[in-house]
């Protein structure tokens, strides 16, 4: 029996074996089968004493010799987990002495199915019980607004990806998953977001991030973490923001859609979050793309530094490689030593007199603006970024440059 309060999703696939099989045979197979193949995090037995796959179900039947039936399973996992454990069923070769094979037949969304129910309910309330009474209930009106917003979903590019209708004239938009995710958010009259469908980055969608100011938002699992390195790599992102862990952002409400784009993270402190062993994309300094952005001169195409530039390039060597940032006093002593995470805080909190300031990480416009604000001389970094002004006062370098 599945429970109903947990249950997210059910697996359901087909058995057919050369011989006479019967249901202790099956579930013996499945666990048995399976025991060590996903690792500690996906083993069955551990994941039904903890509630997060129900009871096996199966059902069998025999003819002439050979057995065919089905089997159910109910699971409380995330889709990733799930779509996984479904898998492995399909590697099951043998049930008892026979030679059997399983296959997938489908997946059963248990809360896609509930909210049909409570839609269609609703439908025959509103339009049979209340016998043409007029609804003066605030709730009503905004469901009537959600169910027109849904109805505006169109399709971006070649690709026919699952978007918002704002997305093409909006100068920000929002990267999601998938179409339930464009729904969701329309729901709530977010309308500039646009699906990337999985891991497996569609090219329209590298051209795109360059004309706007774009925002990753990811399910809070795996998958979501995923997809982030990969538009990280791929495409030209501005910042990242995550649904609640264990998430998806087809399930948030409008508290929690709102309260995750909040707490989106800048690119620079992106790269650093979900830094990983192969090269991630850095911004292009060539943005003439972007949205009311004007040609300037390159930052880091300044006259260098006339005095001190060899005890700046001292600091360089010694963060090389290590994600850190030192601010620096005019005799170019180390006033302070932090991560890149913090540097942008540490800058603002800083009360001592800074001169320059050296980091291990990207140039953005965001660091530039409170290097700037701190009256600080050179801000050095391992590479540019995309910058739109340049405050006259404050020498801007690469490692390069020194």
């Amino acid at each position: 029996m599945q429970d109903s309060d947990t249950t997210k999703y059910v697996i359901q696939a087909t058995i057919h074996a050369d011989g006479i099989i019967e249901r202790p045979d099956v579930v013996g197979a499945i666990f048995g089968q399976t025991e060590g193949l996903l690792g500690n995090d996906l083993d069955l037995r551990d994941l039904q004493k903890t509630g997060r796959i129900g009871r096996i179900d199966v059902s069998v039947s025999s003819k002439s010799g050979k057995a065919a039936g089905t089997i159910t399973i109910p699971s409380s996992l995330d889709r990733v987990e799930t779509a996984i454990l479904a898998a492995s069923l399909e590697t099951i070769d043998r049930v008892g002495p026979c030679i059997a094979q399983i296959e997938l037949e489908k997946m059963v969304d248990v809360r896609a199915a509930k909210r049909k129910h409570i839609i269609d309910r609703a439908k025959y309330i509103l339009t049979d019980m209340f016998n043409q009474t007029v609804p003066e209930s605030q709730e009503i009106a905004d469901e009537v607004k959600k169910s027109v917003r849904v109805e505006e979903i169109t399709e971006y590019s070649k690709d026919k990806l699952p978007a918002g209708p704002n997305v093409t004239e909006s100068d920000a938009i929002i990267l999601v998953e998938g179409r339930a995710d464009v729904l969701n958010l329309l729901r709530y009259g977010i309308k500039n977001t646009v699906a990337v469908g999985g891991t497996s980055i569609p090219d329209s969608i590298i051209p795109l991030c360059k004309e706007k100011t774009v925002t990753a938002f990811t399910d809070g699992d795996r998958g979501g973490e995923l997809i982030i390195k990969e538009l990280l790599q791929m495409a030209d992102i501005d910042f990242v923001a995550r649904a609640p862990d264990g998430k998806g952002v087809e399930e948030l409400v409008q508290k929690e859609i709102v309260t995750s784009l909040r707490q989106k993270e800048p690119i620079e402190q992106a790269v650093v979050s979900y830094a990983q062993p192969v090269e991630v994309k850095r911004r292009k300094p060539d943005r003439s793309m972007k949205v009311q952005k004007r040609a300037i001169p390159k930052p880091h195409a300044v006259e260098k530094p006339q005095n001190g530039s060899d005890d700046l390039m001292t600091h360089v060597h010694a963060l090389a490689d290590t994600m850190n940032a030192r601010l620096l006093d005019a005799d170019t002593k180390v006033i302070s030593e932090v991560s890149v995470r913090d540097l942008a805080s540490s800058l603002k909190s800083c009360a001592n007199s800074i001169e320059s300031v050296v980091f291990d990480g990207m140039i953005t416009q965001r660091l530039l603006d409170i290097a700037s604000e701190k009256n600080v001389k050179n801000l050095v970094g391992a590479e540019m970024g995309h910058i739109t002004k340049h405050p006259t006062a404050i020498k801007v370098l690469t490692a390069s440059d020194l």
